[in-house]
């Protein structure tokens, strides 16, 4: 039974109003650089928020922000959702700033989502502008952030048209699974341009890897055709599509679609593939030339762990990273051969996370030390997405990698 429960309601209004002010007031003491936005990515999350901004005109931005609803049994009222905006990541966050978002806010519920909207003027003079969503769990205080850019440098310009699911929910996730559809809506013209991408993607190299990885010199880029506005576009093929409102300006949209497993593992080959990150050269080899992959797959498991119970789990607990890593981190590429996709599906969830302006730091604690390892994943400026992140390598992470990876290989995780 839920404490709330047992509370009289105006026992419970007070502590609502308590709870309220106490996050308003942290948040004040608080910029978007010191923020600890780890519950992102956490396996446990009970929420996932997020806010997709279109442009409506050069200063003005449709803020909407769908928070899938990841707990079962969700009650609105267990959770306090507010916003701001922002000129720097370093501009401390006023309380003024701050806008409360309750129940009579909501632009619409699914089963799924709760679903905000709100218009935001950004000062005409103003070259940085930046839009934060809380939601804080009033039950124990977790506190689920995100944000994003409305005006800065490495946005090339706001799409004026967003994507929606057939409820009029804005698309949320980071992928679409083939065969299914979506409805483009927006205010600047009818017709919507398609371009798809069949580009493969090759797998990051190790954090300790300092040599750059071969870069393609040339993209394979199809012209899809055009399609109404508020006409359901089904994405038939696999790879990543750009929809565009105007094909002279660099604004779009991005949808990575895959196969209908996805974000699971449902192939032998693509496991055989996956196992890469914590496979010696020559096993992985071996692997990739099995006639049997589901065989080849089974013994090395077992003659890494030497237990087939420990197999099963270590198994399942791997591809459950490679599950998150999917969903979390799916840009153009799959989720798990980004560079974030690597290091998470090795290393687990980050205890910290940090964003600043061209950057996004993870931190975890030492195995058996009391210092603390940090992965500094530099921002890079991309047409396609503004979430394209680059791990910043070094010779450094060699000895913390290897012990990773042996925890797995014994059985074992480091979270």
């Amino acid at each position: 039974m839920k404490v709330k429960n047992l509370q009289k309601p105006n026992q419970k209004m007070a502590v609502f109003i308590m709870l309220f002010t106490l996050s308003l007031s942290l948040q004040a003491q608080s910029t978007l650089e010191n923020l600890n936005q780890n519950l992102r990515y956490s396996r446990y999350s009970r929420l996932s928020v997020k806010i997709i901004p279109q442009k409506e005109t050069n200063n003005t931005f449709l803020l909407q922000m769908p928070v899938e609803k990841i707990e079962d049994n969700i009650d609105f009222e267990d959770y306090l959702f507010s916003y701001a905006i922002v000129g720097s990541f370093t501009e401390e966050i006023a309380d003024g700033q701050i806008t409360r978002l309750t129940r009579d806010k909501l632009k619409s519920e699914s089963e799924r989502h709760f679903y905000f909207e709100e218009s935001v003027t950004i000062p005409e003079n103003q070259t940085e502008a930046y839009a934060v969503f809380w939601a804080k769990d009033s039950r124990q205080g977790d506190e689920y952030i995100y944000h994003i850019d409305l005006k800065g440098p490495y946005i090339f310009e706001t799409p004026t048209f967003s994507a929606y699911y057939g409820n009029n929910i804005p698309f949320d996730q980071t992928f679409l699974n083939v065969e299914e559809a979506l409805l483009f809506k927006g205010h600047a013209g009818i017709n919507l341009y398609s371009y798809f991408y069949p580009q493969q993607f090759t797998v990051p190299l190790p954090p300790m890897e300092t040599k750059p990885a071969a870069v393609p010199k040339e993209i394979d880029v199809q012209d899809d055709g055009t399609f109404l506005q508020n006409v359901p576009k089904t994405f038939n093929q696999n790879g990543y599509y750009f929809i565009q409102s105007d094909t002279t300006a660099p604004a779009g949209v991005l949808v990575k679609t895959v196969p209908n497993a996805f974000p699971r593992v449902e192939d032998w080959d693509k496991m055989v593939d996956m196992v890469v990150y914590i496979s010696t050269r020559r096993e992985h080899e071996s692997l990739l030339s099995a006639q049997d992959k589901k065989k080849a797959l089974d013994q090395y498991w077992i003659n890494m762990t030497k237990d087939e119970e420990i197999s099963k789990n270590l198994i399942r607990e791997y591809f459950r990273q490679i599950e998150f890593a999917n969903i979390l981190f799916t840009d153009f590429r799959e989720g798990w051969k980004t560079d974030r996709g690597m290091i998470y599906t090795v290393m687990g969830p980050p205890e910290e996370v940090y964003f600043n302006l061209d950057r996004e730091v993870w931190i975890y604690a030492g195995i058996d030390t009391n210092s603390k390892i940090t992965f500094t994943f530099a921002r890079v400026k991309n047409v396609l997405t503004p979430h394209y992140y680059q791990l910043n390598r070094s010779r450094a992470y060699q000895p913390e990698w290897f012990k990773r990876i042996t925890l797995w290989r014994s059985g074992k995780m480091a979270f």
